[in-house]
């Protein structure tokens, strides 16, 4: 879209942030990295072709705070939000916006793990770190990585609610659905179209997302890197559910197996809404609309435990494997608690390497954060849960970082760790004990 070509809603944003941009400093600050990450996308932004993420805005007005005062941010907050709010709307009317936000989600679940998988080496890298000189650029990278994957959080909730707006606003229908014929007219006939080829994806980072590891740093202005954290809230509360990745709370008091309670059975709307998704995925497929259905995995990883089982069978029945092995990806990314009630509910369904699989993936994380959440399960008498933690815990962590995890509590986890330790092998037991001893973390 040209300048005169804008509706009357983008162009009044456009220039709104064409007049905010010149109040901030372009040697610093966000404002400097997103134009150095990536200027091309933020051209297009301030020539209306493009809208940035909510998050970006936010980072922009962080650097009105920094330069012009907190006051001033807070004035300027009310307004940004109204016209981004009207200048979304008119970019989600326009003709194939639905797929283009879906090519976008596709791409940001993407940019979402990498940043992920990244953020977890450099994880293991700073924990084997000999010196503070060699400690320091991964520190560094470690908080860029971080900042991208809170980014690209943010985004795909944003983009999913999007999507949702539109698919309220124009339900589809199944297939083979016809509208209501006009009066005396021929009933239609039932051959359902080909499927239209697959669009190429866009690549790439886009305001200051996953860029590949070491070009951040390089890009990064004089004295923006303590900005990184934290991120200024968004006015009011964000949405909530099952629907927004990455906003969804604990679940609730009984959901997942407690101690050796017996995992909940799966009622008639779990079985329905399974196999609702099941058959939507599939011809999300065969439509070759690939971001469409990472968004319904996405969505299905943040279910309850009890349905998990059941989305292995409907998957691997509909031949959709890769889907299956793609949502526990997802749900790896779940709080330890819910995903150890994900893990048993596999377990008691006879899917043990699939639960093992997953808790594998998920204790990929801070030895600090695995420490917290399993003294916290605990506490609340989930042994079970721990113990399966636990387990996957000594085996894909050297026994050095077992230990560093220690340190949070030692008089109650340093027996803990031993015990899982032992559950692997003597060999990993004496490990883990040396490892202990060496750290002076006893119990």
């Amino acid at each position: 879209m040209v300048a005169k070509q804008l509706p009357d809603s983008v162009r009044e944003f456009t220039d709104y942030l064409h007049a905010l941009v010149a109040r901030l400093d372009g040697s610093g600050g966000w404002w400097a990295v997103f134009r150095q990450r990536d200027p091309d996308g933020m051209r297009a932004c301030l020539d209306g072709r493009e809208l940035p993420p909510w998050d970006v805005l936010q980072a922009l007005l962080q650097d009105v705070a920094a330069v012009h005062g907190v006051a001033a941010a807070d004035a300027e907050t009310h307004r940004a939000r109204t016209l981004y709010a009207a200048a979304r709307a008119a970019h989600d009317a326009r003709p194939g916006a639905r797929d283009a936000l879906s090519d976008r989600l596709d791409v940001t679940l993407r940019e979402r793990r990498y940043a992920a998988e990244r953020r977890a080496r450099l994880n293991l890298r700073l924990t084997r770190a000999a010196t503070p000189e060699e400690a320091g650029p991964l520190r560094a990278g470690l908080a860029w990585a971080h900042d991208d994957h809170t980014r690209a959080t943010a985004r795909c909730a944003e983009l999913r609610a999007r999507l949702a707006a539109l698919d309220d606003r124009a339900p589809r229908p199944e297939p083979g659905a016809a509208g209501p014929a006009a009066p005396g007219a021929p009933a239609p006939p039932h051959s359902p179209p080909p499927a239209p080829p697959p669009k190429p994806r866009r690549g790439g980072a886009r305001f200051a997302g996953a860029g590949e590891e070491g070009s951040a740093a390089r890009a990064v202005p004089p004295g923006a890197l303590p900005q990184l954290a934290p991120h200024a809230p968004a006015p009011g509360r964000g949405p909530r559910g099952a629907r927004f990745a990455g906003a969804a709370e604990e679940a609730p008091a009984g959901q997942g197996p407690p101690g050796s309670t017996p995992a909940p059975q799966p009622s008639a709307a779990d079985r329905e809404a399974v196999a609702h998704t099941a058959r939507l995925l599939a011809r999300r497929r065969a439509e070759g609309r690939s971001g469409a259905a990472h968004a319904l995995l996405a969505e299905a990883a943040q279910w309850p435990a009890v349905r998990f089982p059941l989305l292995a069978a409907g998957l691997r029945a509909a031949g959709l494997e890769a889907d299956w092995t793609t949502l526990l990806w997802e749900a790896a990314s779940l709080p330890l608690g819910r995903l150890a009630a994900v893990a048993g509910a596999l377990t008691a369904a006879g899917l043990a390497e699939d639960a093992r699989e997953v808790l594998r993936q998920g204790v990929v994380r801070p030895a600090e954060a695995v420490a917290r959440e399993v003294l916290g399960l605990a506490a609340d008498g989930r042994h079970h849960d721990v113990r399966a933690l636990l387990d996957a815990y000594v085996r894909m962590r050297t026994p050095q970082e077992a230990a560093r995890s220690a340190a949070l509590d030692p008089p109650r986890l340093v027996p803990l760790l031993l015990a899982a330790a032992r559950g692997v092998s003597d060999e990993r037991h004496w490990d883990v004990l040396h490892a202990l001893r060496v750290a002076g973390a006893t119990a």
